[in-house]
């Protein structure tokens, strides 16, 4: 009798172990929205003006995390090189704006202070800064 209590138990547990696992699974993560803006920094981490830029970058990073998707490409390696003629560059640093859809709305060369790539954001409406 007391191993079938025991089997009972078991059953039991596992059971309601199975349904807390299929109401906690059912939950929906929030779906993270797409950003609103692609900011691409076409550059080298060799080039003074594109080392700059470095802080501006990682600025927009925090302040629009979930509007701005920042990108860099070191144009003058192996891997980065196909972005610099895929987007056509010819000198560097050289800042290139996407909206939503992937399509360019504004481009750049040379250092790019952060509150005109800002103002440029706000042209999609890029919501407030995050204050730090």
């Amino acid at each position: 009798m007391k191993q079938k209590i025991t089997i009972s138990s078991l059953i039991l547990i596992v059971l309601l172990g199975g349904l807390y696992l299929g109401f906690s699974q059912s939950k929906k993560e929030p779906v993270k929205s797409q950003p609103k803006v692609t900011f691409i920094e076409l550059g080298s981490v060799h080039c003074i003006p594109c080392r700059k830029m470095e802080p501006v970058l990682e600025s927009i990073r925090k302040k629009f995390p979930d509007d701005v998707k920042v990108v860099f490409h070191d144009v003058w390696t192996k891997e980065g090189k196909p972005f610099g003629t895929k987007y056509g560059i010819r000198s560097i640093p050289t800042q290139i704006f996407l909206d939503k859809n992937g399509k360019e709305y504004f481009r750049h060369v040379g250092y790019f202070p952060e509150v005109e790539v800002i103002r440029i954001l706000k042209k999609k409406k890029v919501g407030k800064a995050t204050e730090q």
